[in-house]
């Protein structure tokens, strides 16, 4: 009996001691990092920034304190709309952005977020998950020193807030609107006057006249922003944003640089991240809907003619991108066919449930 206790003492001492020693060699082994994050979004949109922040702690705490990412609203140490820039240049380590932002460079590279008519959150996931999507984009970012990693996905965007109501496609022509990328460009060809600006410029600009609509996120922003106390119209669908992916853009001899057991962490943390900016958007977009309604908010959807006109100008700027941009089209195609393999399937479980869900919701609450 002694020897077995001795035996059982001692085993349960080994695995303690064991542990006591595993623990100091990981952290003598790991080096210890001290990285700068350049973010897009101002500290007040919390569900946008503050992805950045969940990233951030979550790498943190994983590696015991020892690889630190401070991160910067945009602004701070890099203009909002130059996070890619900074990051290419090695002028920080990695950034969070949207990838629309850079369509001047190169309109292929909206792949990486969303482009009008697109997919939609779930299945954007799905394409660059478990489809092509992360080859593809990866390529496009080779040419700018850049990793790329999802991180974050708003959800289906609304389509703005207009000073005057919409009720024919004549209502658009000379609408100088806040919008970005490749919206802007399709938008022009209906006689919008597309202009890109930060999120934190958005609000003087529609205030002072400067602006006639403008297009941001979602309710919970929106309202943040303000944007319901100088236009009353508020429009969905947002048709150019069925999916809008955010990244985590690192400069690629950063990511080189990172021991293996790093790279697994900043992949595991941009996915918890990804994640919890759709969840949050999801559990918050309705209450602010509500609450925007009851201020006197008018929520219009688009007119069919306002939706078909832009689904074919759409179709036109495709087919202009794909014959001048050999890449665009590569990643088009592959996209598009995605898109058009995987929206059946969702109009068939996902767009049934949901349409009768909300007859019969609607029904209920009219009685």
């Amino acid at each position: 009996m002694q020897r077995r206790s001795f035996l059982k003492k001692a085993g349960l001492g080994a695995v303690a001691g064991s542990a006591a020693v595993a623990a100091p060699v990981f952290a003598q082994d790991a080096p210890t990092l001290n990285w700068r994050m350049a973010s897009s979004f101002p500290r007040s949109l919390d569900a946008l920034y503050g992805t950045g922040e969940i990233f951030c702690k979550y790498v943190n705490e994983a590696t015991g304190g020892k690889f630190t990412i401070r991160h910067f609203p945009g602004g701070e140490i890099v203009p909002a709309l130059q996070v890619l820039d900074a990051v290419q240049n090695n002028t920080v380590e990695c950034g969070h952005t949207v990838s629309y932002y850079y369509y001047g460079k190169d309109p292929a590279l909206c792949f990486d977020a969303c482009v009008p008519f697109g997919l939609n959150t779930r299945q954007t996931n799905a394409w660059m998950f478990d489809g092509d999507g992360m080859r593809l984009t990866r390529d496009m970012f080779k040419a700018y020193n850049i990793i790329n990693f999802p991180m974050g996905n708003t959800g289906t965007q609304m389509g703005g807030w207009y000073r005057n109501e919409i009720k024919t496609l004549d209502d658009l022509k000379g609408l100088k609107m806040r919008t970005a990328g490749f919206a802007g460009e399709v938008l022009s060809r209906l006689g919008v006057v597309p202009q890109q600006l930060a999120g934190g410029d958005v609000y003087p600009a529609l205030e002072r006249g400067t602006l006639d609509a403008v297009e941001f996120v979602g309710p919970y922003d929106d309202e943040k922003l303000g944007f319901n106390k100088v236009a009353g119209y508020y429009y969905y669908p947002g048709w150019w944003e069925g999916g809008p992916q955010v990244s985590l853009y690192l400069h690629d001899a950063a990511w080189a640089s990172l021991p293996k057991t790093y790279q697994t962490i900043v992949e595991a943390a941009s996915r918890v991240a990804h994640g919890a900016m759709t969840s949050r958007y999801d559990a918050l977009n309705s209450q602010a809907l509500r609450r925007l309604i009851a201020s006197g908010t008018k929520l219009r959807p688009f007119p069919r003619e306002v939706m078909d006109a832009s689904y074919d100008a759409a179709q036109t700027v495709y087919k202009e991108f794909c014959d001048k941009n050999p890449q665009f089209k590569t990643v088009y195609d592959n996209y598009m066919a995605f898109r058009d393999e995987v929206v059946p399937w969702f109009r068939v479980a996902e767009g049934s449930f949901d349409q009768y869900l909300g007859v019969r919701l609607s029904a209920r609450n009219r009685s």
